[in-house]
């Protein structure tokens, strides 16, 4: 039994991980959300391997998971966020980028979490103090640098109206100075504590988005620089810049300043 909620978020997110990998490469039934979107069997099998670590871990705590919904009701003091499978389009094209998401909120503050790689048997995680990587040799501190110059955007957003992300990616100025990347999975957001990337940035609104809450307290326990879209503090606006330093935070802003105005 795991006895930290640190300990509870590494063995819940590696569980649903241990799924996703066992299904990577097999033919998939596919169950349409959107014009853009599906979910497969492997998103809910996840998922229900997550929960079944957290109903046996903290049977008292209520959860949100991305295909099951939430349990509890709107004012309870803990609540799990559950990702199963962020990447499921690059998952079913057998694509290796892919992240299990689990995050604690606690009187609505997210500060312990973990995001495990089901491919490479990397867990990103958090206990709200520090952010660490987990694979074969064990854990390792997470030191974000912004050396590499790639920024992921996310460009997965709203039809019904303007979305920062495809805007940004084709700026010749960003381009001049960063190199943009797209992978469509919220790992990327976590390679920012790694120092994998320089940087992240999203539209949207991300108050306890299972998709992001894992991604963002690692970034934050690891010391990353985190606003919204405006520079602002995260949920005050829309949106998200993480930063691996000051330097590329600023110069993101300069770079998105522009667009969010023209939205």
């Amino acid at each position: 039994m795991q006895t930290t909620d640190a300990e509870v978020a590494v063995a819940a997110a590696t569980a649903g991980a241990a799924v996703v990998a066992r299904d990577y490469g097999r033919r998939h039934q596919r169950a349409p959300k959107s014009a853009t979107d599906f979910a497969t069997e492997t998103d809910l099998d996840a998922e229900h391997a997550v929960i079944a670590v957290l109903e046996a871990s903290r049977p008292r705590d209520a959860r949100t998971g991305e295909e099951t919904g939430a349990t509890g009701g709107p004012g309870v003091a803990r609540r799990w966020l559950v990702d199963p499978l962020c990447g499921t389009l690059n998952f079913a094209a057998t694509t290796p980028l892919a992240v299990v998401n689990v995050a604690l909120s606690e009187h609505g503050e997210v500060r312990v979490a973990a995001a495990a790689d089901p491919l490479s048997g990397e867990t990103f995680w958090t206990d709200g103090i520090a952010a660490y990587v987990r694979n074969a040799e064990g854990d390792q501190r997470l030191e974000p640098a912004a050396v590499s110059r790639l920024v992921d955007v996310n460009c997965d957003g709203p039809l019904d109206r303007p979305f920062l992300g495809g805007q940004l990616v084709a700026d010749p100025r960003l381009r001049s100075v960063f190199g943009p990347r797209v992978i469509s999975s919220t790992l990327a957001v976590a390679w920012v504590a790694a120092g994998r990337r320089a940087a992240y940035v999203t539209d949207g609104q991300l108050r306890d988005n299972v998709h992001f809450a894992a991604g963002i307290a690692i970034c934050t326990a690891a010391r990353c620089v985190v606003s919204d879209l405006a520079g602002d503090p995260l949920h005050t606006g829309r949106g998200l810049v993480i930063s691996a330093d000051r330097p590329t935070h600023d110069r993101l802003l300069e770079f998105i300043a522009p667009h969010l105005r023209a939205l």
